[in-house]
């Protein structure tokens, strides 16, 4: 078991982030175990037949056994949404004495697999050339395999970070953890991880926490050093929406008195739905999609409701006989109310 000691500063510095490279590395344990995550395997095929020529010795060598990774591939995010190549660069900063620790620990107690080998060497430079090739691969590995996939990835991903903060809003650290994962314990201001391979304690000191949803994570993964700032990567809710079918197109004629991308939106609205929700269905920005309800809500085709932190956008019954879908009668009297 790995806990988490976190003060009142530290709750109060608890934040989100989204990590396009912590996504890269964690995707290699779904290409290492095609037993791990049954919802990726059409994922797992269609990017095995991608890799063509690079180096999969050596990308697959960075998953252990016990299906850990190396800590300085996935460096703590500073900001909320960093790109991948400012993630990547980090990375490729690492020390070679870092490099040689997290590499160990990450295989330890076996021993480094042959693409590895060089982490072991006295010569620094021979680490260094070992750390630029990771970065390598693995650059290239998210051009084939995840960036494709990314924008629909976030979405996913910035909806679960809705979710939990408003969790967080309503009942505190307790109610945060308490959906999150059946591994994850909270109590008397500490996190536990259960059924981890390490055993150690960390006290956050000021750090916070950061929570980073990951739609690769098949249980909570927090770094395997201690000395590390407490991190923890979780698997995301909405992970299998990613293979949901596109909505169906609306009617000709209702495209054309609404055009298309409100005609869509208001297609989707048989129940009450965030921006964020209806963003990811749609494979677009949440800003566009506020543009459009602003519309549809000013003219009397969609009605919304405050719930905690979100407003809930539903069709209204002008938008139902515009779009031919009856309400069943027994939700006649709960309409979602305009808020004005």
């Amino acid at each position: 078991m790995i806990s988490f000691e976190l003060g009142v500063e530290d709750l109060a510095d608890t934040r989100f982030a989204v990590s396009p490279l912590h996504e890269t590395v964690l995707s290699l344990r779904v290409l290492h175990d095609p037993g791990l995550h049954a919802l990726h395997l059409p994922w797992r095929r269609e990017v095995l037949g991608r890799l063509g020529t690079l180096d999969t010795g050596l990308l697959m060598s960075l998953v252990a056994v016990r299906r850990t990774v190396p800590d300085f591939l996935t460096p703590r995010p500073v900001s909320f949404a960093p790109a991948f190549e400012d993630e990547l660069a980090v990375a490729g900063r690492a020390s070679p004495g870092l490099v040689r620790r997290d590499l160990l620990a990450t295989h330890a107690p076996g021993p480094l697999p042959g693409p590895l080998h060089d982490a072991t060497a006295a010569d620094d430079a021979a680490v260094v050339r070992l750390r630029d090739a990771i970065c390598t691969v693995l650059r290239q590995y998210w051009k084939l395999a995840v960036e494709p996939l990314w924008p629909q990835m976030r979405l996913v991903l910035e909806a679960d970070m809705t979710h939990r903060a408003r969790q967080l809003a309503r009942g505190g650290a307790r109610l945060l953890f308490a959906d999150m994962h059946p591994n994850l314990r909270w109590r008397d201001g500490v996190l536990h991880i259960d059924e981890m391979i390490g055993r150690h304690r960390v006290r956050a000191s000021g750090r916070g926490l950061l929570l980073v949803p990951s739609v690769f994570a098949h249980k909570p993964a927090p770094p395997v050093s201690p000395e590390e700032a407490p991190t923890l990567a979780y698997p995301s809710r909405g992970v299998a929406t990613l293979r949901t079918p596109a909505p169906m197109a609306a009617s000709p004629a209702l495209a054309s008195l609404l055009g298309a991308p409100k005609a869509r939106l208001l297609g989707l609205l048989d129940e009450p739905l965030p921006t964020v929700e209806l963003a990811r269905r749609l494979g677009v920005t949440p800003s566009a999609v506020s543009q459009h309800l602003g519309v549809l809500h000013a003219t009397g085709l969609v009605t919304r409701a405050r719930d905690g932190r979100q407003v809930l956008y539903r069709r209204s019954p002008l938008g139902d006989g515009l779009t031919g879908r009856a309400r069943p009668s027994s939700e006649g009297s709960s309409e979602v109310s305009s808020d004005g």
